[in-house]
Order: structure tokens, then sequence, then C-alpha cells
């Protein structure tokens, strides 16, 4: 395959636990051909969708894990498959990008994960079309609403539509007395939509990551475990990660999840579970191949190639 990767610079990566990497390394042990593109080169003219592109060779070298050859503007059709890989923030930018993904797409190419499901599915609020998996929430900015939540259900998270890596996560309580001023602050004083949810105490033995390929989950999940004094399961934010066997719940919220998953052309997809609750549907960068492979002894990577390979014959 003629294989594109959107990613932010690469030379920017951590190299012990990038899994676009991982990706680029399998792709080319199976000799297909590789274009990095950085989420900037992406545009559309008269003629089409195109990028500035660049050949590139990847290393498993943690001092030199690139070489660059050829760098020329390239016609997105001239590809078989791009892998959309540019990191949130979801932002004005990442939509324009999808804009011009999505152009590629109409002219033939397999574009991983859809473009238009990448713009539809906010990571936090597409997890609310499961409500049978969900711990009780609600989406909101109005203040009265959100006091009342927090009234009824006294103890609860609240946090950004928008964010990444456990940023701006706050638990609350009812008898918080930096309750208003939490809520200013994530709301932006109220004038932008946040999601709160029940505390869910099982997050003291981590928040599950589930890597789901083409809707079918890798039987093993990496828990990110909160450091001591955190709330937040987040490898960002200092948690550190174990293996864990799926549950039953797991692999029933799974299958809730899925099938929808599969019919938006959502093929790589993470799942955060914590406890016997889905909290987040990951779809735009999701992680975490290398502490599969290192802690689970499972090729994620591998596994994502073999489905890419099928896919791009059956496209």
């Amino acid at each position: 395959m003629k294989l594109g990767v959107v990613m932010d610079p690469i030379e920017s990566i951590n190299f012990k636990k990038d899994s676009t990497l991982a990706m680029m390394l399998e792709a080319q042990t199976r000799e297909h051909e590789l274009f990095y593109m950085t989420p900037d080169s992406l545009y559309i003219n008269e003629s089409g969708a195109f990028a500035i592109a660049k050949t590139i060779n990847v290393k498993n070298e943690p001092t030199g894990w690139f070489d660059f050859k050829e760098e020329m503007q390239i016609k997105l059709s001239e590809l078989d498959v791009i892998l959309m890989r540019q990191d949130p923030p979801f932002n004005s930018n990442f939509i324009y990008n999808t804009y011009v993904l999505e152009s590629a797409e109409r002219e033939g190419v397999l574009v991983i994960n859809k473009p238009a499901s990448l713009r539809d599915c906010n990571e936090k609020v597409f997890a609310t079309e499961f409500p049978e998996c969900c711990t009780p929430f609600l989406v909101t900015s109005e203040p009265s609403l959100l006091r009342s939540f927090i009234d009824d259900h006294k103890d609860t998270v609240i946090k950004p539509l928008d964010g990444m890596g456990g940023s701006s996560i706050f638990r609350i309580r009812s008898s918080d007395p930096n309750l208003n001023v939490i809520l200013e602050t994530v709301t932006e004083s109220y004038a932008t939509k946040v999601m709160i949810q029940t505390y869910i105490p099982e997050i003291v033995d981590g928040d599950k990551r589930i890597l789901l390929i083409n809707g079918t989950p890798m039987n093993a999940a990496v828990a990110r475990v909160p450091a001591e004094g955190e709330l937040r399961g987040n490898l960002a934010a200092g948690a550190s990660a174990v293996a864990r066997s799926l549950t039953e719940k797991d692999l029933w919220i799974c299958e809730q999840v899925g099938p929808k998953l599969k019919e938006l052309g959502l093929v790589l997809v993470g799942l955060d579970i914590i406890g016997d609750y889905l909290t987040e549907i990951n779809v735009t960068s999701p992680t975490c191949f290398r502490e599969y492979e290192s802690l689970c002894d499972i090729n994620v990577a591998f596994n994502f190639l073999e489905t890419l390979e099928g896919l791009n014959k059956n496209d």
C-alpha cells in the first residue's frame, strides 16, 4: 500500500510511548510505502485534495527514529490509505483538515478514522449514546442544572468536552467551598457546555483503556492507575499503567458499542472504562499500543495493519 500518515511533528513524539510510530514501524516491515504529512500540509484546490508530503523511513531506535527521504506535493488520491493521527485539541483547524480528508475519501482513498465521524463523535458526548453503559451524567452549561446534579449525587466529576490528557478535570462534592469558582472556571463563566458525571470510586483501581479494531476489542485492557493523591487516570497526569483482564461487564460494553463504531467507520477506537462504567470513547488518535505490547503481550500494531490490509482490499 501507499500509506499516508497525518500526524503532529514526528521529531516531537515520545519514542517510548508513541502509537503512531508503532503503526509506521509495522507498516514498514510489511513493505508498505510511507508518506508523512503534518496537519498544516493538507490543502484543497480546484483539482482536488493535496498535501506537501515526505517519504520517510522509520527506525525502532530511541536516538533517531526517522529519516526523511523525498519531499513532494502529492495528490491524496494517489494514496491507498490515510491514517488521521492528528492529536487534539479538536479545534477549527482539526475540523478543516477533516474536510480535506473527506475530499480525498470521495476520490477513493480509505481514510481511518472516517473524517465525518471524527467531526460528529465528540469523545465525551459520544459515550452518552450508550446511556445503559454510563454512570449518571449531564451535559450543560446552565448553572442551576449543574448545582442540582451535584446536590442530587453528592460526589461528582466535571470536565470540559474538548479536553485531553486529564486537563481541567475536577472532583466536586456538594459541600465543596470552591464549588462556584470551579463551575465558573470549567464552563468559562457558564458560556461553554461541560460534562458532569457521578464520581466512580473504582478509579483508584485504574481507568481502563480498551482498544477496539473495527469494533472488536483486544483481549485485555491497560489500566491507568492514578498517582497517590490524584483523581486523574491519565498517563500524562502521572498515572502508572498496568495490565487488566477484561471483565464480563467490559465485554458487554464492547458488545454494545462495537457495531456502532464499525457502522461509522471508526476503525481504531479506545474505550475508557472505570469500574463498570463507560466514561469516554476516544476516536481522534487513540494510544496505548506500546503499553499493550509491554504489559499485555498484545501487538496492536500487527492487528491494526492486518485489518487495514483487509479493508484496503475490500474498498
